[in-house]
């Protein structure tokens, strides 16, 4: 009886000190390198299953693009992307953004400049950076007539994650950029803002057009399905971050 006991106290003092060491060298890792969001995802044992998903559809099974509206889009994978929506929202509006080229184009929220060179406005409400205008979404105004407006996982935010909450202002906030822009193509992850699923089921936020992509795998895999797939979609659930992606478009 007294060495079994003895036993598992010792495994319990093993566990203990090996699981004191893991958070001293993720301290010490966060402290001494610049660790990027993939990485430190990776180090939960939810990424690191990830992870092996997405080398076994990636690289494994070759899967480097998805569908939409019967078009190849490849994902857009990188250290900041390979396990979340950006993979999908980026190259779609980089797409428009190209064809688009060479007239005004205006961002709401800055994205795409933390991945790839861009030469067009954004207006970022709290983010400090070159080229970015702060400035509120729902009433910035502007002399110019944008032929383009695109935005990425930001109007989510919008009267949702703020001090006090307006659950209509992103209502307020589309109005104002159909003022501002000829074409707005906008990406929503569903299940992050409860209401703003809710106006998107309710029919009070429409669009003349809209694409549904369903994440399908831990690898990061998406295809393109229906409306009634993706309405009751959950963020984080059952995959990390976004399960059910809208991608909204006003002309």
């Amino acid at each position: 009886m007294f060495r079994s006991s003895n036993r598992y106290a010792i495994k319990n003092s093993v566990r203990y000190g090996v699981n004191c060491l893991i958070k001293k060298f993720r301290r010490a890792t966060k402290r001494r390198l610049k660790v990027s969001p993939g990485i430190s995802f990776v180090m939960s044992l939810r990424g690191f299953a990830c992870l092996l998903g997405f080398i076994f559809y990636r690289k494994i099974k070759g899967q480097q693009s998805f569908l939409v509206q019967g078009r190849a889009y490849r994902y857009f994978d990188s250290k900041l992307t390979w396990y979340n929506e950006r993979s999908v929202e980026i190259p779609f509006i980089l797409e428009e953004v190209k064809t688009t080229e060479h007239k005004n184009i205006l961002e709401i929220g800055n994205v795409l400049s933390h991945h790839i060179y861009v030469n067009h406005d954004i207006i970022d409400r709290y983010e400090i950076a070159k080229g970015v205008t702060n400035s509120d979404v729902a009433d910035f105004t502007s002399n110019k007539k944008y032929e383009l407006i695109v935005s990425i996982s930001t109007l989510e935010h919008v009267g949702w994650d703020e001090k006090i909450r307006d659950e209509m202002k992103i209502i307020r906030a589309l109005e104002n950029l159909k003022n501002h822009g000829k074409r707005i193509v906008v990406t929503l992850p569903l299940g992050y803002n409860p209401n703003l699923d809710m106006l998107l089921r309710k029919g009070t936020i429409t669009f003349s057009e809209r694409i549904c992509l369903l994440r399908v795998s831990r690898g990061n895999s998406w295809r393109q399905v229906l409306w009634d797939d993706i309405q009751n979609a959950k963020y984080n659930e059952p995959l990390p971050f976004a399960n059910g992606l809208l991608i909204g478009i006003i002309y």
